[in-house]
């Protein structure tokens, strides 16, 4: 036979047996996979909610998202008044991003940042027009961390903005609202009261925050364990959290800090409204201009504790209540349905 007809017949039989080994694959896959684990290969995962310690992609995209994590999780160290690089102390007080924003941004009832992109650009009444997520960003680098704005086209903004995308991808829309702002709290016909505050204070949150609302400083000094209250280095008079009804809701959806939860919170809504009072009795940074604000002064949550407003009720009503009064007299007024 010749040499040509040989190698045929063993290219021929070579094709044969990988033929009968991928036919004998297939039938072992076939008789040993049942149909849920069939059915289970062509669904996608089940979404969670991401780990930036774990989950943060490599190259250059997950390079400008691991910084936006680094300045939102230490940011006293990168944009506080301790700052190496003096051009980089854009926040004036020593607290992070992620003292509020709860574990980095993730957690549900604490103005969670996952998905927070694809509610932008929005309309807000405090500026009276739509703003952009760069806009908000800058407006808690204002308020909340009694700074001033960083520039929208610098690395920083880029890479906490980076950062917030990157937790909404793939969000499913039936866990978009899971994600929006605070837990409910059920105002009442009464006024805060900063003395019943006081006893809820002591008892459930002056373990972390300490007996005058210092909080607990991080061993290196750059930024806080757990972020003082009230005093110098805290979110000024301009911010949300100084509004009792916001603080109230932040409050009972989260605290005490790793005991409370949204769905199983730990505070009941007359503790959370209390303690919300006697948190913001004290003094705190004052922002500058903040007649500014809510240009439509009808716009303006009626628990907005600094004047001027579009009623005639006192400033010490608009600070600690009681709330539906007013709120029904916007109603009245003006038409408009208030819950801040």
């Amino acid at each position: 036979m010749e040499i040509k007809n040989v190698l045929r017949l063993l290219y021929s039989l070579t094709a044969v047996v990988v033929v009968l080994a991928i036919s004998a694959m297939v039938m072992l896959i076939v008789y040993y996979t049942t149909p849920q684990t069939i059915e289970q290969a062509f669904i996608k995962p089940e979404w969670k909610v991401k780990n930036p310690l774990t989950d943060i992609p490599q190259g250059s995209e997950g390079k400008m998202i691991r910084y936006g994590f680094s300045l939102i999780s230490e940011s006293a160290k990168y944009l506080g008044p301790k700052a190496l690089n003096p051009e980089q102390r854009y926040a004036g007080n020593n607290l992070a991003c992620k003292n509020c924003h709860l574990d980095n941004g993730t957690k549900a009832g604490s103005a969670s940042w996952v998905g927070v992109t694809g509610r932008f650009p929005q309309f807000r009444g405090r500026e009276n027009k739509i703003g952009t997520i760069e806009e908000r960003v800058n407006g808690c680098m204002q308020r909340s961390m009694n700074g001033r704005p960083l520039p929208v086209d610098s690395k920083e903004m880029q890479a906490i903005v980076a950062y917030m995308d990157w937790l909404g991808e793939d969000l499913p829309e039936d866990k978009e609202a899971d994600y929006k702002g605070f837990t409910k709290v059920k105002l009442p016909d009464y006024a805060a009261d900063p003395v019943k505050g006081k006893l809820v204070y002591e008892a459930e949150c002056q373990v972390c925050h300490g007996e005058n609302g210092q909080g607990i400083q991080l061993a290196d000094g750059a930024g806080y364990q757990y972020p003082p209250l009230w005093g110098t280095d805290t979110y000024n008079h301009g911010a949300g959290m100084y509004r009792v009804i916001t603080a109230a809701q932040f409050i009972k959806g989260n605290m005490p800090f790793g005991q409370a939860t949204v769905d199983n919170p730990k505070l009941s809504d007359e503790e959370a409204y209390h303690v919300a009072a006697y948190i913001n009795s004290f003094e705190r940074p004052m922002k500058s201009n903040p007649e500014a604000d809510f240009p439509d002064k009808k716009l303006k949550p009626v628990s907005t504790p600094y004047g001027p407003w579009e009623d005639d009720f006192s400033p010490e009503q608009h600070k600690y209540g009681p709330f539906p009064p007013m709120m029904a007299y916007y109603q009245e007024a003006y038409g408009i349905k208030k819950s801040k």
